[in-house]
């Protein structure tokens, strides 16, 4: 089984996720304490998902 769950798949779409990650980032005031972080990195996955990329990109 791949690391990975089905749960963790997005079927919400790119741009409703990406409305999400700023709306966190202007709640924090630009600092994410411990519980905001692990909601960034989740949804920064969910992101991914959603849009196909692997997280990384090549510089």
């Amino acid at each position: 089984m791949s690391p990975m769950s089905s749960s963790s798949v997005s079927t919400r779409p790119a741009t409703e996720i990406n409305a999400d990650i700023r709306d966190l980032w202007e709640r924090s005031g630009g600092y994410l304490s411990p519980q905001d972080e692990a909601e960034y990195q989740r949804l920064l996955v969910e992101w991914a998902a959603a849009t196909g990329e692997s997280g990384r990109t090549a510089v």
